[in-house]
């Protein structure tokens, strides 16, 4: 394909995104507005199903096959990152993972705050029916208090805390399990990841049904994925210039 005709094919798919975009611009509601339908929907089947925290209602409820798709999106960047960033066994010999020369205001900071972040990141994914979080939120957490170590200079230790193997099989139990909640939903009679548990009272942890079952399962598979994903980069810079790959 010519230069010309690339450009033209690009020119053409804008053109394309642009009328798309001006005529849902020109759909929206005015600013400020009490026309808000989607919020209509959404608050009486939070209600209904015992889930004060709206966001997750939506996410892991009324939306939970959006959220399945987004989570396959993260399975297959961490496939991605696991083909092209794999170091060669030459790399690995070259690694270098000695602590680095840290300041020890820094250090004693990043280890105290290590057990605090994932006890918070812990809190988020199991309350996220609740209070705000969730699985997402939770899941970044808990993979920024494993990268305390890192920061505080320690990356043996880090290694030492990081099984990396067990990460990959924890991203991908939790993706799957997501699939097989929303198919023994099928089983029981009702659509794919429809919210086919007990909802419980309101405010109580063991409520809202499948909604806290989804937000912990998505909670382990961003948090190995993303520990997967970081490691990968790490070694990367951590490998001496000049190795053969």
């Amino acid at each position: 394909m010519t230069l010309r005709v690339r450009t033209a094919v690009c020119l053409l798919g804008a053109a394309g995104v642009a009328v798309l975009l001006a005529l849902a611009f020109f759909k929206m509601p005015s600013f400020g507005g009490d026309w808000h339908p989607y919020r209509d929907l959404v608050r009486p089947i939070g209600a209904l199903h015992a889930t004060p925290n709206l966001i997750s209602s939506v996410n892991f409820d009324i939306r939970a096959l959006d959220t399945l798709g987004e989570e396959s999106i993260v399975a297959a960047s961490v496939v991605g990152v696991l083909s092209l960033l794999q170091p060669s066994k030459e790399e690995r010999k070259s690694i270098e993972p000695a602590e680095r020369p840290v300041a020890s205001a820094v250090k004693l900071a990043g280890y105290l705050m290590l057990p605090v972040t994932v006890l918070l990141g812990l809190d988020v994914v199991l309350h996220g029916h609740l209070t705000p979080g969730g699985g997402f939120q939770g899941g970044v957490v808990l993979v920024t208090g494993w990268h305390l170590l890192y920061i505080s200079g320690s990356y043996p230790a880090l290694a030492r805390l990081r099984p990396i193997d067990w990460c990959e099989y924890a991203e991908a139990a939790g993706i799957g399990l997501y699939a097989v909640t929303g198919i023994l939903g099928l089983g029981l009679g009702t659509e794919f990841l429809a919210n086919f548990l007990p909802t419980g009272q309101a405010g109580a942890l063991i409520s809202a049904g499948i909604v806290p079952v989804l937000s912990i399962l998505v909670g382990i598979a961003v948090a190995g994925g993303f520990l997967v994903l970081l490691a990968q980069f790490l070694e990367q810079s951590l490998i001496r210039e000049g190795s053969d790959s």
